[in-house]
C-alpha cells in the first residue's frame, strides 16, 4: 500500500493533534481533513491493516502513572531459543519493547514496574520461565530519562515524504 496526501496528513495529525473528544475524535479529524469521521476510519484500519499504523496509544508519564522503576535488559541466546524466548518476554504486560539485535547479546527489551522490588521479582520470573542464568543476562537501570516521545514526520512544511 501507498499512502496517499490524505493518508499522509492523517498519520501526522494521529501522531500530533489528536482529539480527546468523547464523541467522535473521528469526526474532529476528519473536519481538518475536510472528510467524513467514516472515512477516516476506514483509512485508519486500512493503514492498520497494511502495516503501516501499529495502533494509535497515549504516551503516559510513566512515574505519574505508578511506573517508577523500569530497565533495559540485553539477553544472549544461542539462534535457536530467540524466538522462544521472545514469546515468553512478549507475554508480559511490563514489556513495552522487545527487538533482536545483531550482537553477542542479540534480544533487547524494557521492563516497568511499581518499584525496584517488583521490577527485580519480574526479571527472576523471567528468568525462570525462559530458563536463563545471571550470565546470560544484563540489566541496565534507567537512571535518567532524556526522551521518551518519538515522532516521524510524515509531512513537512506543507509536503509529504514519499516512502521510505
Amino acid at each position: 500500500m501507498n499512502p496517499d496526501r490524505v493518508d499522509r496528513l492523517l498519520l501526522q495529525l494521529l501522531q500530533d493533534e489528536f482529539p480527546l473528544e468523547a464523541d467522535d475524535p473521528w469526526g474532529v479529524l476528519g473536519g481538518k481533513l475536510s472528510i467524513s469521521g467514516e472515512e477516516v476510519l476506514h483509512r485508519v484500519n486500512r493503514l492498520r491493516a497494511s502495516g503501516i499504523l501499529r495502533g494509535i496509544c497515549p504516551i503516559l508519564e510513566s512515574g505519574k502513572a505508578g511506573i517508577g522503576a523500569s530497565t533495559l535488559v540485553a539477553l544472549h541466546l544461542p539462534a535457536g531459543r530467540v524466538e522462544e524466548v521472545a514469546m515468553i518476554i512478549n507475554d508480559f504486560p511490563q514489556v513495552s519493547h522487545n527487538y533482536l539485535r545483531d550482537h553477542r547479546y542479540n534480544l533487547w527489551f524494557t521492563l516497568g514496574a511499581r518499584d525496584r522490588e517488583e521490577l527485580e521479582q519480574l526479571l527472576q520470573e523471567i528468568r525462570d520461565r525462559c530458563g536463563l542464568n545471571g550470565m546470560n543476562m544484563i540489566e541496565l537501570p534507567v537512571k535518567r530519562r532524556f526522551k521518551i516521545d518519538v515522532r516521524f514526520p510524515v509531512i513537512q512544511q506543507g509536503r509529504w515524504h514519499e516512502g521510505g
